[in-house]
């Protein structure tokens, strides 16, 4: 649009502040909507189809976040982006949306200049409704003038033509983790918090700074939600506060290193189903049954002077006739 309408353009930093926080509180109202203190627009129905995977519905019980849902949150912008607006595109139909208009539209936004204001009135219907909802979700800026109102594309709707790989659309890091086990997140953001909370236990809270420990409670409580040693410190790595960004490794080693220690402790033990034989009338009937399970590779466990054993349940058909053809 002509500059001598759009006279009232935010700069590229108010532009991206604006993109963040719009970002942020979208995510904040999708995980925990009684942290917001101003909901965004988004049509409840909309909402659901985001949440599906990410929250789990339960009768008379506040929805929980799933697997998938902690997965989710310690993904970078990129990849988060990607994953909402895979979800959009997947729910176009229900909505009465052709899914291959809604790309191409998406795609061709990708490739508007940031920060340039693009007109509203010329977009169709269909494309007004997907300009509102991307609005909310901070991919674009809608203004109104007194000769029409006009959309400015921020840097999260760029992504959508970038890699989720491409290391030029990171945020700036603001965590630091020190050889303690201590964490210091340079934030004002409620989201960082409740994602600190996913895998740290968060001690107090200042108006610009979050601090917390990892403690080997709150990390076996985060193995136990689906979260994975390496999606912590890759969550580390890749918001290491700038100060400490620069460092090999950012993370301190000892961290990461217990990090993964404390997973492979809960994986130590694996369970299998058996079956536990005692009672035997004879210690001839006894020798018979460990043999026959020896036979079939499946004798886990024997205790000659008890005549006790356990054996795999894939087994237990065998042992079971042996014993039945010895009455």
């Amino acid at each position: 649009m002509p500059s001598n309408i759009t006279v009232r353009l935010p700069t590229l930093e108010n532009l991206e502040a604006y993109a963040l926080e719009q970002w942020e509180c979208f995510l904040l109202q999708l995980i925990s909507p009684s942290q917001v203190e101003k909901p965004l627009n988004i049509s409840s129905s909309l909402m659901k189809v985001f949440q599906r995977r990410i929250l789990s519905h339960r009768d008379k019980e506040a929805p929980k976040l799933t697997e998938s849902g902690f997965q989710f949150l310690l993904m970078d912008t990129n990849a988060q982006l990607w994953y909402i607006i895979r979800e959009y595109i997947s729910n176009s139909e229900d909505r009465g949306v052709d899914a291959a208009d809604l790309i191409s539209f998406m795609l061709e936004l990708s490739f508007h200049v940031i920060g340039e204001a693009y007109s509203v009135d010329t977009l169709t219907s269909f494309q007004r409704t997907i300009i509102n909802d991307l609005a909310d979700l901070g991919l674009v800026k809608i203004q109104q003038g007194r000769k029409g109102s006009w959309f400015i594309p921020t840097k999260l709707a760029t992504n959508l033509s970038m890699s989720l790989a491409d290391s030029s659309s990171r945020k700036q890091g603001f965590v630091v983790v020190e050889t303690n086990f201590r964490v210091y997140a340079y934030s004002t953001s409620k989201l960082h918090c409740e994602i600190l909370r996913l895998f740290s236990r968060v001690e107090y809270q200042l108006p610009n700074l979050i601090v917390g420990a990892i403690t080997k409670e709150s990390l076996y409580s985060a193995y136990e939600n689906g979260i994975t040693a390496e999606q912590i410190v890759t969550f580390l790595q890749q918001n290491a506060h700038p100060r400490v960004a620069e460092r090999v490794p950012s993370v301190p080693e000892n961290v990461t290193e217990q990090i993964r220690l404390w997973e492979a402790d809960l994986n130590r033990v694996e369970m299998t189903d058996t079956y536990y034989y005692d009672e035997f009338p004879s210690r001839d009937v006894f020798e018979g049954a460990c043999d026959c399970a020896r036979e079939w590779n499946g004798l886990l466990w024997e205790d000659s002077k008890k005549m006790h054993m356990v054996v795999k349940t894939e087994v237990h058909p065998y042992v079971r006739d042996y014993l039945r053809r010895q009455k």
